[in-house]
């Protein structure tokens, strides 16, 4: 799964300041304590280590807690990513090709580990940020330092998530926008099962 950007930090904090990093850190703990669902419309622009060169998709999104979501890539090629909470399936259309994956093999510590999962800080050590285009941030780094997530970072307008930004060992950047995510929605269980098309390669890893 693609990953998610970057942020500069003030010499001097005065007080308060510092009292509204610790209040990202706080939105994230109860963004994953007290939502149970959500959905909305994403786009996501990954920067190359250079910096020189972009690219830019677009898609929806769905999670049911725990560990189940939804991934629907529309622009500018079409992919769903769809979990159950106990697999997940990679579906290119274009090549007929599905991937399945054990959840835990497919997550780990990685940006849908992060929104779906149900105990943040048993998988990341979580510190406030400063703010940042108008965002409250807090970053969150993986305790398993064997993966290739070096950090995630989510963004905070009040209570409610706006972005989330990642970066791997690779030096690659992404960043993940929400438009206006709804949180706490009925979602159907059948937006988090997955039938294999007619005639798909299927590939069960």
């Amino acid at each position: 799964m693609n990953s998610f950007r970057v942020v500069a930090v003030a010499a001097v904090l005065s007080a308060a300041s510092v009292s509204a990093f610790a209040d990202a850190a706080e939105s994230l703990r109860a963004f994953v304590k007290d939502v149970k669902s959500g959905q909305s419309t994403f786009t996501q622009t990954v920067t190359s280590p250079d910096g020189a060169k972009k690219k830019v998709s677009s898609g929806s999104f769905s999670f049911a807690r725990p560990n189940r979501f939804r991934f629907d890539y529309a622009k500018p090629y079409a992919q769903t990513i769809v979990s159950d909470g106990q697999k997940v399936w990679f579906h290119d259309p274009d090549l007929n090709q599905v991937t399945v994956r054990k959840m835990g093999d497919a997550l780990g510590s990685t940006p849908v580990a992060l929104l779906t999962g149900s105990s943040i800080e048993k998988t990341f050590d979580l510190k406030a940020q400063p703010d940042q285009g108008g965002l409250e941030w807090v970053m969150a780094t993986p305790k398993d330092s064997g993966g290739t997530i070096q950090w995630l970072k989510a963004g905070f307008r009040g209570k409610g998530l706006v972005a989330v930004e990642i970066a791997d060992s690779f030096g690659q950047r992404s960043l993940l926008t929400f438009d206006k995510l709804a949180t706490d929605v009925a979602l159907a269980p059948e937006a988090f099962r997955f039938a294999v098309p007619p005639g798909a390669d299927v590939s069960e890893q």
